[in-house]
């Protein structure tokens, strides 16, 4: 496991109850946004498909500009704002795994019935913060034949040991992870304090990246798919400073993660490129062949929603579940 810094212990008895009323107060930001899905038609429908899921605190400003940045950067699919959480409860909604976890499976059979409706369009799932666990769960929740294009996290509140294998298989063009260390209170001192999303009482990856695992060569290979970018400070001038409440400035979502949604592959070329801020000029993503799904499922041309059950899907048993209750 991660062993935080000593600093980090240091700090937090003077931190803690920082931390704690600023979880409480973005809880209440979620007050502050409205519930309308503007980016949500059905022209942009028939272009792609991206899912920003929110932070603990629920919808808000802070992700509604993650929205906003994304269509500020040129992509035109539909952009659906998903808030999973239970409203004013960001501790609860924290600690809840088990309950996010068949969520993240609501969400897994949302994209089922996108996929049906539009077979031959992309699918991007972004998360900021505890939305960044739900977007790896998602994936992993997909039947197995299924994919997602990408998985882009923003300051994701897991931890960095934990193991994105599953994610990976399920996501085309791989993992992208945005983090800063300068991200100190939430990702450092609350996720020690509190936790992660996945229970584990550390430094978050949205703070120090994902451990890459080394030895095995299958796994190692694997996670060639998984493209980390740490936070630099001419992104600044971006509107992100660094912290967790600044990750998803829409101009720096605008720039640094726009690129990503409609770049048609991710390598470390793209990553490179989009570091250097010159991801604007990269050519956009084209629908799969016609008549074929991404996956390589006939097409269906039939629009009318879906009202057959959908089977019951699993969170893979190698990945284990914490519980973690509330004190």
């Amino acid at each position: 496991m991660y062993n935080p810094p000593m600093r980090i212990i240091h700090y937090l008895s003077h931190f803690r109850n920082h931390a704690l009323v600023l979880l409480i107060a973005a809880g209440l930001l979620a007050g502050l946004a409205g519930c309308s899905q503007p980016y949500r038609t059905e022209e942009r429908l028939e272009r792609g498909l991206v899912i920003v899921l929110t932070g603990v605190e629920g919808r808000s400003v802070l992700n509604d500009n993650i929205v906003r940045g994304l269509d500020e950067g040129g992509v035109d699919w539909a952009i659906e704002l998903h808030d999973w959480t239970l409203p004013f409860s960001p501790l609860l909604n924290l600690w809840a795994e088990s309950r996010n976890r068949r969520t993240a499976e609501s969400i897994a059979r949302r994209i089922s019935r996108y996929r049906w409706m539009y077979p031959d369009r992309p699918v991007v799932l972004v998360g900021q913060s505890g939305g960044g666990a739900m977007a790896v769960w998602t994936a992993e929740a997909l039947l197995p034949a299924q994919k997602v294009d990408g998985l882009i996290l923003l300051a994701a509140a897991l931890s960095p040991e934990y193991h994105l294998d599953f994610a990976i298989e399920h996501s085309r063009r791989g993992i992208v992870n945005l983090y800063s260390e300068r991200d100190l209170l939430f990702l450092g001192v609350a996720t020690t304090m509190y936790g992660t999303m996945d229970g584990e009482h550390t430094d978050s990856a949205g703070r120090v990246g994902f451990a890459i695992p080394g030895g095995d060569v299958k796994r190692t290979s694997l996670y060639e798919k998984v493209f980390q970018i740490g936070w630099r400070p001419e992104m600044s001038s971006s509107g992100n400073i660094g912290s967790h409440l600044t990750s998803g400035s829409a101009d720096y979502v605008s720039k640094y993660v726009a690129p990503f949604v409609l770049a048609e592959k991710w390598d470390e070329a793209l990553r490179e490129r989009v570091i250097q801020g010159r991801g604007a000029d990269l050519p956009a993503a084209k629908p799969a062949e016609a008549g074929k799904t991404p996956d390589t499922q006939p097409a269906k041309v039939d629009r009318t929603p879906v009202t057959q059950p959908v089977e019951p899907i699993k969170t893979p048993a190698s990945q284990p579940t914490v519980h973690v209750t509330a004190p």
